[in-house]
C-alpha cells in the first residue's frame, strides 16, 4: 500500500477490524519510511451479473427468483428447504464463478433442472414442463422416457 504522505510503497498493518457490519475491513497502517500512520479500507469487489431474458432484456441476477421457482416445483414433495437453499447457493456460485458478466435464463434453467433431477424427479418434471414449455403430450412423454432411460442406465 502506497503511503499517502511520502509515497513509499512499504507499510505494515498495525490494526485490523471489521466495519460496515462485516462488509469491509478497516486497517491502520504505518509507513516503513516516514513512520506516519494512515487508514485503508478493504471491501469485496462485487461483480454485477446480468441475466439475459428470452426477450433479450437484461436484469440483475436474483437468487431469490431461483429459490421461488424451486419451492414451487417442490411443492407437496418431500424435499427439505435446506436442500433447496443448498441448490440455490450452488447455482449462484456456479453463475458467479463463470467469470462472465451475463448469463442466459436458459443456462440457469438447465442448472436448476440438473439439480432437481438429483433431488426429486417429480419436481424435475414439474420444472422442466414450464422451462422447456412442452407444447403437447408427445414432447412431455419424450422427456419422461429420457428420464426413465437415465435411471435404467444408472442402475
Amino acid at each position: 500500500m502506497k503511503c499517502m504522505y511520502c509515497g513509499h510503497t512499504e507499510s505494515r498493518v498495525v490494526d485490523s477490524r471489521p466495519t460496515d457490519e462485516g462488509s469491509a475491513i478497516r486497517r491502520r497502517r504505518e509507513c516503513e519510511k516516514c513512520g506516519r500512520r494512515f487508514t485503508t479500507y478493504e471491501k469485496v469487489d462485487s461483480v454485477t451479473l446480468l441475466v439475459i431474458k428470452k426477450d433479450k432484456r437484461r436484469e440483475p441476477f436474483d437468487a431469490e427468483k431461483i429459490r421461488r421457482g424451486l419451492v414451487k416445483a417442490c411443492e407437496k414433495r418431500p424435499v427439505p428447504l435446506a436442500e433447496i437453499d443448498r441448490l440455490v447457493r450452488e447455482i449462484e456460485t456456479t453463475a458467479y464463478n463463470s467469470l462472465e458478466q451475463e448469463i442466459a435464463t436458459t443456462q440457469i434453467g438447465e442448472m436448476v433442472m440438473d439439480g432437481l433431477k438429483r433431488l426429486d424427479e417429480v419436481s424435475y418434471i414439474r420444472f422442466a414442463s414450464v422451462h422447456r414449455q412442452f407444447r403437447d403430450i408427445q414432447s412431455f412423454m419424450q422427456e419422461l422416457n429420457e428420464l426413465l432411460l437415465e435411471n435404467a442406465a444408472a442402475k
